[in-house]
């Protein structure tokens, strides 16, 4: 990005006031460019989607959707700021991965600052560490109560009850639920160690199960197993996959 060219800015906050406040400050700035203000994350995923905005001013305490939630829906490459009351563990999670955010009331300096910082993240093409901050951001022994899917511009939320299994696909994941497939940019690994320990397992390098959809196991030759689920659907199940699995049971 030239250093003429204008920063165009999303702003995302549930409460008018805020988004008033922020758009305010926005204005003095004529290398300053404000796309849309959003009042939820629903809003802010397809508005971001649709507009491409280089910078979000993310606020994190929305119903809904939260600021959280939205990062991990939003293209890695745009630069995020997030705007928040105090609130200690988010703050953590932003000061360990070097992510710039605001305290409400924002201070306009401290906004200009973080503005000009997000401009260098986007010049460098520096991508948001999403996982690491969805990770950090959460309270210990806090599993995951739904996943978020993007589809073009419109979201679907899986409550992980209803999701059968996950399929790993190189950097993607396919989340199997209410028998759907939705295709999402995460790592097996990185949606393992946020779900449920108790509620869902590992049972091959590239897939984990929902124990509530477990059927049977089936042996298929010596030491070849596969588990099949009770809606049919067949499972191949490591050696690995077997002992977890066997001491859950």
């Amino acid at each position: 990005m030239a250093p003429f060219e204008p920063l165009r800015v999303l702003i995302v906050d549930d409460e008018e006031l805020a988004r008033r406040g922020l758009r305010r400050d926005l204005a003095a700035d004529p290398a300053i460019e404000v796309l849309a203000e959003c009042p939820d994350g629903f809003e802010a995923v397809r508005a971001a989607t649709e507009l491409k905005p280089d910078v979000v001013l993310l606020d994190i305490q929305m119903p809904r959707l939260d600021g959280f939630e939205v990062l991990e829906l939003l293209d890695p490459g745009i630069a995020v700021i997030f705007v928040t009351a105090h609130d200690d563990q988010a703050v953590r999670a932003f000061e360990v991965n070097a992510v710039d955010y605001l305290l409400k009331p924002v201070d306009p300096e401290r906004l200009r600052h973080a503005l000009e910082r997000a401009r260098e993240r986007r010049r460098r093409r520096e991508p948001m560490p999403v996982e690491a901050l969805s990770a950090a951001s959460r309270p210990a022994g806090s599993p995951l109560g739904r996943i978020l899917v993007r589809d073009g511009a419109q979201v679907h939320v899986l409550p992980v009850e209803t999701i059968d299994y996950i399929e790993a696909q190189d950097d993607y994941i396919a989340v199997h639920a209410a028998g759907r497939s939705h295709l999402k940019q995460q790592t097996i690994a990185a949606l393992e160690a946020l779900l449920d320990a108790s509620r869902f397992v590992r049972i091959h390098r590239s897939y984990i199960l929902n124990l509530d959809r477990l059927a049977r196991i089936e042996l298929m030759a010596k030491d070849t197993r596969v588990v099949i689920l009770r809606d049919g659907t067949r499972l191949p199940l490591s050696r690995s996959g077997h002992a977890r699995l066997r001491a859950m049971l």
